[in-house]
């Protein structure tokens, strides 16, 4: 019953999050006024700042943060380790590296770097999966070869910047920052439509990722199967990064903390996917918010935001755990 008032809580701090950053910026709108033009009932300018300009960038923030936090929730309950994280086991690298060659080897455009996201994830999640649970897996064992194939993917990326015409290079900065900015009903669709096929599935494996934290041998004992679960797990997990960089950007460390937070805050066992997901698209939309009103006259990508949010709270959390050894 917590989890399930969470989750709901969770829930309207995001749509509170989306009205309000709605309403932000040069021209400021009201809550109230927000509302009433998404209802149809603005004023032309209203209507079309809302609808044209704002109401993109929000919703596909909270679709992008929604689903890196339930992929990083469901990477998480398979290594047994809050240390699972995209970020960490080099999914967003693989995205990242796939949209790069897109930008520099093939000079596409949007969709080809929404396209090039999605390889570049789907195929390193294949390879992780091969060298990782090649004589049945665990948990540690992914998060070590994780590393290795981010560290790899991190050198590859560095290179194809050096290889980059300046203009090609800086658009591959940005988008490697990982920002709100400028996006479009394209962005939103990628984000939503990758959330809304993804979702449902991952969602109804609760139960079964639940008992697969007990370790194999008990899951086996009682009828999941293991290999199965596993692999959908991760292939969904892997969609969803990949949809959320396509639309935003490889933004750090939200599938990190976001499974954790939720996790302590509704204090209930297991993966905790829905709070998990309610929250971290709170979270991104919170985190583009500050960023537009840290530094009066620029914005600030939300992918820095969350960077040095997240890098605070990995540190915490690495020496929290350190006193436990």
């Amino acid at each position: 019953m917590r989890a399930k008032v969470a989750t709901a809580a969770f829930l309207v701090v995001a749509v509170v999050v989306g009205l309000v950053a709605i309403g932000s910026g040069d021209y400021p709108i009201t809550v109230p006024d927000v509302v009433r033009t998404l209802l149809g009932n603005g004023s032309p300018a209203d209507t079309f700042i809302v609808e044209e300009l704002r109401l993109p960038r929000v919703l596909t923030g909270l679709f992008a943060g929604a689903a890196l936090a339930l992929a990083g929730a469901v990477f998480q309950s398979l290594v047994r380790n809050p240390l699972g994280s995209p970020d960490v086991l080099g999914f967003t690298q693989g995205s990242a590296t796939g949209a790069l060659v897109a930008v520099v080897l093939v000079g596409g455009g949007a969709v080809a770097v929404a396209a090039g996201a999605v390889a570049g994830a789907l195929a390193t999640g294949a390879v992780i999966y091969l060298l990782a649970w090649r004589r049945g897996g665990h948990g540690h064992r992914l998060i070590l070869v994780g590393i290795g194939v981010a560290g790899i993917l991190t050198g590859v990326i560095s290179w194809l910047l050096t290889r980059a015409q300046i203009v090609d290079a800086a658009r591959a900065i940005l988008w490697l920052t990982g920002s709100l900015d400028g996006r479009g009903w394209g962005n939103v669709a990628v984000a939503g439509g990758g959330l809304a096929i993804v979702a449902p599935v991952l969602l109804g494996y609760t139960r079964a990722l639940t008992v697969l934290e007990l370790g194999d041998d008990p899951a086996l004992a009682l009828g999941v199967p293991v290999r199965a679960v596993r692999l959908v797990a991760l292939t969904g997990a892997v969609l969803l990064c990949a949809a959320a960089a396509a639309a935003a950007g490889p933004v750090a460390f939200v599938a990190l903390a976001s499974p954790q937070l939720a996790k302590r805050l509704t204090r209930a066992s297991g993966p905790n996917l829905a709070p998990a997901l309610c929250l971290g698209a709170a979270l991104m939309v919170a985190a583009d918010v500050v960023g537009q009103r840290a530094l009066p006259g620029h914005q600030v990508p939300v992918g820095v935001v969350t960077g040095l949010l997240g890098g605070g709270y990995l540190i915490w959390l690495l020496a929290r755990r350190s006193k436990h050894v």
